[in-house]
């Protein structure tokens, strides 16, 4: 169902309740998402982005509804990741000839994924389209957070079409970030900058300053994903640039696997430590197989520190804890510190393999780590506990 934004423009996308993952298995979707695509109507009509594939029909059937199809002019691709060009093919179908606006690397992205020589026309930063009264200024926004993917601002209505940018999977009826529940947008953009745009934070910091260097009024900022800013959506301008410099509060999460509980009772041993040492620090503790990949690299983004623990098994470590090490490396966190912990029966080599991977996903690993032979008795536990409170004192 589509609804008025402005009286220039409407959002025709799709609200997705049932989606619980995204981007294969990847990310996990607790709330489901959108996928926002925007008419302007001018002199000229433009359409901003599609939806996913799997209802390419849907969304066809419903722009019929909305509007001619062919009294689309210009149709904008700001990224060509398939939840957003999706429904592009399907919509080519009925006006082959219209005009696809796009960066140069959008275009081979299309071109690869469908296989089709539309009529593109490449644009670059600067370059604008005349609507008649209103115009559509290009910001290319290159690794936000694929190469192909830009910006577009509409001039008269001052909008920021943002695309992934300062989005959200958050599929709701409220449709405004001013309307919805705070806390649970809060959650869903964090969780989305730290799972996705992380590696990027260099050029998300860039990008954010090149932009506001324009000086552009902006009213609202229409993501592809989740809310539309409306109310004060300077907010999440801010709250980006914050994130994107090396982000931290004062917490401490333990990360940990266990065969025979062995493992977790050390984990719980070290965190008694740490609030010993430390009384303000937030300490969080998750079994990592038992909980959401994507909510604990939220949690690992949001802390100045963290220690991760498994078992040795087959002389090596844990497939969880094997798991979580790749996602954190591939994130590139910065500024962070750890350490490593972990039980064994026969051989130990889990502490030294955690290590070296907190090292090879950029934390700054404080100590040796501990290691711990079978049950864990009285005076171990005090080793875990004196282990927690020196993590602490790295701090200082």
């Amino acid at each position: 169902m589509s609804f008025k934004i402005t009286d220039s423009v409407t959002w025709v996308g799709k609200r997705d309740w049932e989606l619980r993952t995204f981007h294969g298995e990847e990310y996990s979707t607790h709330r489901g998402s959108t996928y926002n695509s925007y008419l302007v109507r001018d002199e000229k009509v433009a359409l901003i982005d599609t939806v996913w594939s799997p209802y390419d029909e849907e969304f066809v059937e419903n722009l019929k509804k909305e509007i001619d199809l062919n009294q689309i002019d210009y149709i904008i691709v700001n990224h060509g990741e398939v939840d957003h060009s999706g429904a592009l093919p399907k919509l080519m179908q009925e006006i082959p000839d219209k005009p696809i606006y796009c960066t140069k690397n959008a275009v081979n992205s299309l071109k690869g994924q469908y296989h089709k020589d539309w009529n593109f026309n490449i644009v670059k930063t600067g370059d604008k389209l005349s609507l008649g009264s209103k115009e559509l200024i290009f910001i290319e926004a290159r690794m936000l957070h694929w190469p192909d993917t830009m910006f577009c601002y509409l001039t008269g209505d001052n909008i920021l079409f943002s695309n992934d940018a300062f989005g959200q999977h958050y599929a709701t009826e409220q449709v405004y970030n001013d309307l919805v529940d705070q806390c649970e947008l809060y959650q869903e953009a964090i969780k989305y900058y730290a799972n996705i745009l992380t590696p990027f934070s260099s050029f998300v910091r860039d990008k954010i300053n090149e932009v506001l260097s324009f000086n552009l009024p902006l009213n609202m900022i229409c993501t592809s994903h989740g809310v539309i800013w409306r109310d004060n959506p300077a907010q999440i301008i801010e709250q980006y640039l914050k994130w994107a410099d090396n982000y931290q509060e004062n917490q401490i999460t333990i990360l940990y696997d266990s065969m025979w509980n062995n493992t977790r009772k050390m984990a719980e041993a070290i965190m008694a430590g740490i609030i010993a040492q430390d009384k303000e620090v937030v300490v969080k503790l998750f079994n990592v197989s038992r909980t959401d990949k994507n909510d604990i690299i939220t949690e690992v983004f949001k802390s100045k520190g963290i220690l991760v623990g498994s078992s040795t098994i087959n002389n090596g470590i844990l497939s969880s804890i094997a798991g979580i090490l790749e996602e954190i490396r591939g994130l590139g966190f910065r500024n962070k510190k750890a350490a490593a912990f972990g039980s064994y029966g026969w051989s130990g080599q889990s502490v030294k393999m955690i290590s070296e991977g907190l090292k090879a996903g950029g934390f700054e690993v404080v100590n040796e780590g501990l290691k711990l032979s079978w049950t864990p008795d009285e005076e171990a536990l005090k080793k875990c506990e004196k282990f927690g409170s020196q993590f602490v004192n790295a701090f200082k």
